[in-house]
């Protein structure tokens, strides 16, 4: 059996507070992401609401259109919904692309909101952000 992989893919998933742009030896592009995160500490007593950002990484190979529908589904540990999004994705194609995505998320105690990242029905990436006391 031989792997296929998508036309479009998520190459990276994180939550982060900055993301910088650079450019380097002509045409190249930097991405300075500041702030990776996985875990933090409450800044006010529970319950509390939160607006992180999390970016998403994507690549488009050159003979592909580049566009996908991604859709962010966010669970808390018992596996319950508790925000989502979807929005139409474009990169050029034999490019990469980004997206910042801000949701809501209301913790009612403390521990772990996981992001549940796909493009189309492809794969999922999950990425954790857990709340400490």
């Amino acid at each position: 059996m031989v792997a296929t992989f998508a036309a479009m893919q998520i190459l990276a998933a994180l939550f982060i507070d900055t993301i910088d742009f650079r450019q380097v030896d002509g045409p190249s592009t930097r991405i300075d992401l500041g702030g990776v995160q996985f875990s933090f500490a409450s800044p006010d007593p529970l319950p509390v609401e939160l607006t992180p950002h999390l970016v998403i990484l994507v690549s488009c190979d050159a003979d592909e259109p580049g566009s996908a529908a991604l859709v962010v589904t966010f669970r808390n540990e018992a596996g319950e919904e508790i925000a989502r999004s979807a929005q139409p994705f474009q990169v050029e194609p034999g490019k990469f692309g980004y997206r910042l995505v801000r949701s809501e998320l209301r913790w009612e105690s403390y521990g772990t909101i996981r992001a549940y990242c796909r493009l189309d029905e492809g794969p999922e990436t999950v990425v954790p952000l857990t709340l400490l006391p």
